[in-house]
């Protein structure tokens, strides 16, 4: 293990949307790290030690000291390595940088209710059609945001993926999964079709494209844990 990998650790499950936030993060900064992965179900000696105050995933060691909270790591992750020769994760402008995190806020209150709604078996069928609505509402107005954010560009961040960008995307495969799993269409191209080809250009960028599996992957973990995978997307963000 290079002397890089040895200094940044991530404690973590693959499926958590918080965690691939991490993932991508470093990814975009070309820094190496080990992947501690839990065990679903259990809480480590070292993520209790870790995080003692919400004992959650993600947490990022940096030489052993522990960061909590997937955008508080996104954004040490930008600044520790500002000089790594990637571009900036968070927007230079105050205004655009604000805007990027009430949006970013606005995704973590919004899509994770619906998406446990929506993956779980014993909820009737009033309230996942209730679920499918309000994410339906949710990504419209993210489009919009989009639209106005981007400028006309790949990405929420303009030329490069920025700090939206990964708060977002980090969500897509679990939305894709429940697309499946539920029967309904989020992602929808008519409704949402720049956040569409959006989340195609993203997700097939290389500091993405190994942190977001196939959504048959999301199912098949669903369907294997149960109730046991739900704090994946309940947890302490």
């Amino acid at each position: 293990m290079s002397e890089a990998a040895s200094g940044v650790r991530v404690i973590g499950l693959w499926p958590s949307p918080y965690v691939i936030r991490v993932l991508i993060a470093l990814k975009l900064k070309g820094v190496e790290y080990e992947f501690v992965e839990e065990v679903v179900g259990r809480k480590s000696e070292l993520l209790l030690k870790s995080n003692p105050v919400h004992k959650k995933i993600p947490v990022l060691l940096h030489h052993g000291k522990p960061i909590s909270e997937s955008l508080v790591i996104v954004q040490y992750i930008d600044e520790v390595w500002s000089s790594s020769g990637a571009p900036a994760i968070l927007p230079a402008d105050p205004y655009t940088r604000a805007l990027h995190r009430f949006w970013a806020q606005y995704i973590d209150d919004k899509l994770p209710p619906a998406i446990r709604t929506l993956r779980a078996t014993d909820a009737a069928a009033g309230d996942k059609e209730q679920a499918a609505g309000q994410m339906s509402a949710a990504l419209q107005l993210l489009e919009e945001a989009f639209v106005k954010l981007s400028q006309g560009k790949d990405y929420f961040g303009g030329d490069s993926v920025g700090y939206l960008d990964i708060a977002l995307v980090s969500h897509v495969g679990w939305v894709k999964a429940v697309e499946k799993m539920a029967g309904v269409s989020l992602l929808d191209r008519a409704k949402v079709p720049n956040l569409v080809a959006w989340a195609d250009r993203l997700c097939a960028h290389p500091a993405v494209a190994d942190a977001i599996p196939d959504a048959d992957k999301f199912v098949e973990f669903s369907v294997k844990y149960g109730s046991f995978s739900k704090p994946i997307n309940s947890g302490a963000k």
